[in-house]
Order: C-alpha cells, then structure tokens, then sequence
C-alpha cells in the first residue's frame, strides 16, 4: 500500500467495488481507488472486530488495488537481480521473497514480493499508489535484458484470505494441497471451479494467509468472493478493509510505503538490511548503500508505546523525553493495536534515542504525552 497521490484524475474501482457498496462498506479514496476501510458493525465487522478476526480466525480483503509486473524471458533473473535488493538466484520455482527496489542513491522505488514462477518468469506485486511509476521504473531499468516486461496489474481481482483458520477456508475452494505450501511459497490449483488459479501463501497482516488471484471481471470476482464467505461461515469469517489491514501489517512492523520507506529513507534506516544482499555482485543503488552502510546510520527506524493517554498519529513529532520539548524524530504510522490493547506508533528517531525503554514523548496538540522505545515486531504470530 502508499500513501503517496496517484497522477490518474478518476477514481479507480476494482471488479469488486459493487459486492462492497452492497455490504455496507464505508468506502474512501485511497491513491486513487475506491476502496473499502470497514463494514459495518451490523454484520459483525468494523476495524477492531475485523482485526481481531484475522488474528484469531479468518478474513477477506480485497487487495485487487496491488499491481502486479511479469517479467519472462531468457534474462529475466539478471533483470530481476538487476533491480531488487534481495538474491532473486536463491529462489526455487515457486518459492516468493520480500524485496526493493531502489533508486541509485539507496532509497526506495518501492517494496516488492518477487514470485519465481517458472525457470525464466517472475512476478513483482507492486503497491496501489506506485503501480505507474514502479512499471516505468522497471521496464527503464531492464531494457538491456532479453525478457519481456508485462504489467498485468488490471489482470487479476486478488483476494487474499487471512488468519490462523484460512488455510481451512481455502482447502474447502481448491484441489490444491493447502498443507504442502510453505510461508512466501506459490502453487496452482483450482479454486471456486477456477483452473490454473496462482495461490500464494503470502499477506500483510503478520498473520498466516494466502492471497489468490483470479479474473477480474465483475461476475467471476463477486462469486469467488460470496464462495469463500459461504465457506467461513462457520469459521467465523469477516470482510475486512483497509483500517484493519493497517493496524494488522503495524502490529506485525510490515512497512507502507510513503510512511516507514520513500525515496528519502535508505535500506538501513529502514532496518530492512536482512533483505538487502550486498553480496550479490550488481544492482541499482548498491554502491550508494555501501557509501552510507560506511558513513554510519544517523537515524533509525524505532517502536513506541505510549505510557500516558494518548494516540501517537502519523506525521507527530518525537521530543525528547527529558522535558526539554526539542524534537528528535517522527512518527511514520500509529494506531491503537486492537489486539495488544495498546496504543504504538513507528518513528524515526537519532540512534542514541533507540534502546529498549528509552522514555520519549509524542506530541499530540501541542502537549508532550509519555512514550518508550519498545522491541519490534509489536506481535508475532504463534509459531505451530
């Protein structure tokens, strides 16, 4: 997802914008999209209830908004290894990885899932908000490659199924052994009488899922949709928006694009170095990250919880918690965390301010609220 203005001028609706309007969804205009953030209480759903839904059961969102890029050919690793950070070789056909890609000063184009969908086929699944200029960005950068560069964005309604119960959602739609795919690892199968359908067990909600994608007309998105509803009725299954899947991917520290990463922040601010390969020989922004990586990180990118009443918003300034009031950071995202039943926030702050249990404040209308530096991930999902 991103927070940064599409350049279209009309609102975008994906093949499922009527099933939303027909449930009640409270819709707004997210990059240029017309999309639901909750459903109402009546069926059982706003933000907290379908938060806490995929945290101890299952829910839908529509996320037909991502964008999605193929790129297929005899090169089309080297185009790949070419603009993305992570170590494309290392994945096997059908196997997924988090990855960037950056501009050459380091900072970031976008975050990317790379699928590896056969010997010379990959796929990158793209944000909402960057779809047109990450498509421009990765054909310009691959014109020296032998392989094809597709964007499919408007291909696919994808539906992505979230929660410890999904996988038994699912398993009842598709002849496709559900158990035998790992975390960020693709199969196909059909599902909803659907052949040959991509099914990913990937998400962004810091919770166990898959995310499916489907033919995005109208008639076949809504009966896929009303199908896997009928399927989880008695799994407790909810539609839920983007209000959830924001406080869901916070919980887990999942970044947004325009809020923990942009083109002003490197990897290393970031903490996303883990997926950074240095070690690969080449690829865009590599040279500046080792520049950087050897001047020293100034600022990083830390966890808040708030001590006193008060929810710290993005865009708030951190002060220093010694009573001075001198600001000494940001807040990027920040939420009350349903499930944790606190309030958090990400911000940026000076690296000497980043330990465990550093006592700041947030600035919340022009007063200093009580705040400490906590470890991250906020939740991590229970591990089977």
């Amino acid at each position: 997802m991103s927070a940064v203005e599409t350049t279209t001028t009309t609102v975008r609706k994906t093949a499922l914008n009527a099933v939303h309007r027909q449930m009640g969804a409270k819709m707004v205009d997210f990059n240029g999209w017309d999309m639901p953030v909750e459903y109402p209480a009546s069926i059982g759903c706003g933000i907290i209830n379908e938060h806490m839904a995929v945290r101890t059961g299952v829910g839908i969102f529509d996320v037909s908004h991502m964008g999605d890029i193929r790129l297929a050919g005899p090169q089309a690793l080297a185009a790949v290894q070419h603009i993305s950070m992570n170590d494309a070789s290392r994945l096997a056909v059908g196997q997924a990885q988090y990855s960037a890609l950056l501009y050459p000063q380091g900072t970031f184009v976008d975050d990317v899932i790379v699928h590896r969908l056969g010997e010379d086929e990959y796929l990158l699944v793209i944000n909402a908000g960057t779809r047109e200029k990450d498509f421009n960005w990765v054909r310009d950068n691959t014109r020296q490659f032998d392989c094809a560069v597709e964007n499919l964005s408007d291909d696919f309604t994808q539906i992505a199924i979230q929660g410890p119960k999904g996988v038994n959602v699912l398993q009842k739609l598709t002849d496709a052994d559900l158990s035998a795919v790992k975390f960020y690892w693709v199969t196909r199968g059909t599902v909803c009488g659907l052949k040959n359908i991509l099914i990913a067990r990937t998400g962004y909600t810091a919770e166990d899922g898959f995310e499916i994608y489907i033919p995005a007309d109208e008639a076949t998105s809504a009966r896929v949709w009303n199908e896997i509803l009928s399927a989880g009725k008695e799994s407790g299954l909810v539609p839920c928006g983007l209000g959830s899947r924001n406080t869901l991917r916070l919980e887990g520290k999942l970044p947004l694009y325009g809020h923990e990463i942009s083109d002003t922040i490197n990897v290393w601010e970031a903490g996303l170095d883990r997926f950074c390969k240095m070690e690969k020989p080449e690829f865009v922004g590599r040279a500046a990250l080792e520049q950087a990586r050897t001047a020293g990180v100034k600022r990083t990118l830390v966890g808040l919880e708030m001590t006193e009443r008060g929810i710290a918003r993005d865009g708030y300034k951190v002060l220093n918690g010694d009573g001075s009031g001198r600001e000494i950071g940001y807040v990027t995202s920040g939420s009350p965390a349903p499930f944790l039943k606190k309030n958090i926030a990400l911000a940026y702050m000076p690296l000497h301010f980043a330990s465990a249990g550093t006592a700041v404040k947030v600035e919340i209308r022009g007063q200093g609220v009580g705040a400490q530096v906590v470890p991250t991930p906020f939740y991590k999902r229970p591990k089977k």
